[in-house]
């Protein structure tokens, strides 16, 4: 687990950070931008695309988020926030300027450098895109050290795609990257593929020869995306994915997210199909 050299002698204190902007994603997601208060903190915070911070509201809570931005581009920190709950619709109610709490960062990370040279394919559905933004950009700013890069994203409508500008007017923008985009279900103006995101990622058959793939999304996706590429001949060495548990301390102590020995707040919440497999079913 890495932590923040700022944060270490008090982990389980938040510091103070402001919301510094506020992006509408989709009509239930939405991405703060934060800083912390304390210029030093700021500095400080070092954390790796995967990792986790616990966010608060006085008063209302805290929540374990993937920090969606990549470490890569200093200064700040984002979260993007699906309305689910207590916390989560406390702050859609937020506004910009408001005073928050965030401490960590928690869990492991994605192995990037065992990334290096290698083509990879990234998988992801609805707001499970959120943590692989984070190494998305990462890569994209670090081009030269990776292979091929090939995204499949897709959502339930049109209107529950996340970053679709960064989407149109980044990354496929990039030498070298292929974006691929489905829904559903389509509507009116929807003119691109329309099916679910195992199906998709099939038909787009990304080749295993020298790739890995990593997937984030709903549970049940993730399920049917692995027997896709397990059908298209990635070895569970190949695939990298994360696992959603409640997440209640962030540091192993109160057992809320264990897995037989395993505690995805400290060792996880990445893991490679090879390390779930020796691990009890989780999906």
């Amino acid at each position: 687990m890495q932590q923040s050299s700022a944060l270490k002698k008090s982990p389980l204190i938040p510091e103070v950070a402001t919301i510094e902007k506020i992006t509408q994603e989709t009509p239930d997601v939405k991405t703060f931008r934060v800083v912390f208060d304390d210029p030093s903190v700021m500095d400080g915070f070092t954390y790796r695309s995967g990792q986790c911070a616990m966010v608060s509201l006085p008063g209302v809570g805290e929540a374990m988020i993937s920090i969606t931005a990549s470490p890569t581009r200093k200064g700040f920190l984002e979260f993007s926030v699906k309305k689910a709950g207590m916390l989560t619709g406390a702050l859609h109610e937020a506004e910009e300027g408001q005073k928050i709490g965030v401490r960590g960062p928690y869990g492991n990370s994605f192995p990037i450098e065992s990334m290096y040279g290698k083509d990879l394919v990234f998988i992801g559905g609805g707001i499970g895109l959120a943590p692989l933004r984070s190494l998305i950009n990462n890569v994209l700013d670090n081009r030269d050290k990776f292979g091929a890069v090939e995204i499949i994203y897709g959502a339930r409508s049109p209107q529950d795609l996340v970053f679709k500008e960064e989407i149109l007017e980044n990354w496929s923008k990039v030498k070298g990257v292929k974006v691929h985009v489905t829904v559903d279900k389509g509507d009116d103006d929807w003119k691109g593929p329309v099916g679910f995101v195992p199906a998709f990622a099939e038909q787009v058959n990304p080749s295993p020869a020298g790739s890995i793939a990593i997937t984030c999304g709903p549970p049940i996706m993730i399920k049917f995306v692995l027997q896709t590429l397990a059908k298209l001949k990635f070895t569970p060495e190949q695939i990298i994915t994360t696992l959603e548990m409640k997440m209640k301390c962030g540091v192993g102590k109160c057992g809320r997210c264990n897995i037989g020995e395993k505690y995805v707040c400290v060792d996880g919440p990445v893991f490679t199909l090879a390390q779930l497999g020796n691990m009890p079913n989780e999906f």
